[in-house]
């Protein structure tokens, strides 16, 4: 045999032992799983890592991905309870726990599991009417969970969640439904604003009528303390009176006041008592003349005694010229000013007695004999 041909066989053999060493080591990924088949029969499972398989007698599948998977699947024409087809999307989350099942159970686990979800979502919708299934997303979710997870266990497979991504009922429906929706709401933007406004009402009625009972209150209470402070202050002004009278009293019959000097007070009076805007007649009493009678002795009495006195030399006090007791309204009247006079009637509002003509307040008078005397009654118009 030359070299040449022991060269070749060596190199050939050498590729042979390449070959067979590549095609007995397989190694898996993480999370991934390998069918080996021999003679066209299943085998054994490869897990992750370095496995050894017989060349030219097994034969190693496609790896399965053990990871959970998201298939989402286009829209689904479902009808409703109340006849109406709404477009359902729907998302599924599964995972192959078992990649034997999954290889020789069902021939595409992807498309069996779309399919038997679609299948399952138009029974579990199909008892529903449209508001219901727009409300009812979780019962949904979990009765499709529940049966697409009873269906694919022997295939290998585990339906963790699964989604109704959208429900879209027909046009029509929506403009419908939005109209519902507004005239609800337009319902009870009314009804809050009636009821808005039957509070403000209440609320306004109740201040009013609050107001109103703390002004009577707070009248009733000022009335109460006026009248209170008008009695106080009367009493204090009767108290008042009553000391100066006591003291005018005491004073004048501590004083021993003589008849002419009660006379002259008398006349002193008069004046006063015709001095109002509304008295048209006026009462004179008879005791006048005596009193008249009494001022004239004393004027006369002092005009004597002052013809007596020495002549005032100069530089004495000028006081001690003025005559004694002089009064400007009471010699005027003296003088015949006051006119004609006669008894009458004091007008309707200043009914009474003038002092001196018989009530309790002329008493000083009445204890004057020489007053006492006679009965003259003289009147003057005023």
């Amino acid at each position: 045999m030359s070299p040449l041909v022991g060269t070749i066989l060596l190199l050939v053999f050498i590729a042979l032992v390449v070959l067979v060493i590549s095609r007995s080591i397989r190694i898996v990924p993480q999370a991934t799983a390998g069918i080996v088949e021999r003679f066209g029969r299943y085998h054994r499972t490869l897990n992750a890592g370095l496995n050894m398989v017989t060349p030219f007698v097994d034969r190693l599948r496609p790896l399965i991905d053990l990871r959970e998977q998201v298939v989402s699947f286009p829209p689904q024409p479902v009808i409703t309870r109340d006849n109406l087809v709404v477009g359902i999307d729907t998302v599924i989350y599964f995972q192959v726990t078992d990649a034997h099942a999954a290889t020789y159970e069902v021939a595409n686990y992807i498309t069996a599991v779309e399919q038997l979800t679609v299948t399952t979502l138009r029974n579990v919708v199909g008892g529903m009417e449209l508001e219901h299934a727009l409300t009812s997303r979780d019962q949904i979710n979990s009765e499709l969970r529940k049966e697409l997870d009873e269906a694919t266990g022997k295939w290998g497979i585990r339906v963790g969640r699964v989604e109704l991504k959208a429900i879209e009922p027909p046009g029509s429906i929506q403009d419908s439904m939005e109209k519902q929706m507004r005239a609800d709401r337009d319902k009870r933007a009314a009804i809050l604003s009636a009821e808005g406004s039957k509070q403000s009402a209440i609320l306004t009625a109740e201040g009013e009528r609050q107001a109103a009972v703390l002004k009577a209150r707070g009248e009733s209470e000022a009335v109460v303390l006026r009248a209170e402070a008008e009695a106080t202050a009367q009493a204090a002004r009767a108290r008042g009176q009553a000391e100066a009278i006591s003291t005018v009293f005491k004073a004048i019959h501590e004083g021993n006041p003589d008849q002419r000097l009660l006379a002259y007070q008398y006349m002193q009076m008069l004046p006063q008592i015709a001095q109002g805007d509304a008295n048209k007649v006026w009462i004179v009493p008879s005791e006048i003349g005596k009193a008249l009678e009494g001022i004239g002795g004393f004027f006369s009495n002092a005009t004597a005694t002052r013809a007596e006195l020495p002549a005032t030399p100069s530089g004495a006090d000028p006081q001690l010229d003025a005559p004694v007791g002089r009064h400007a309204g009471l010699e005027g009247w003296l003088a015949g000013g006051g006119g004609p006079v006669h008894d009458g009637a004091v007008a309707d509002h200043e009914r009474g007695s003038v002092p001196g003509a018989g009530d309790a307040d002329g008493a000083p008078l009445r204890h004057d004999p020489a007053l006492m005397e006679g009965s003259s009654e003289m009147g003057a118009s005023v």
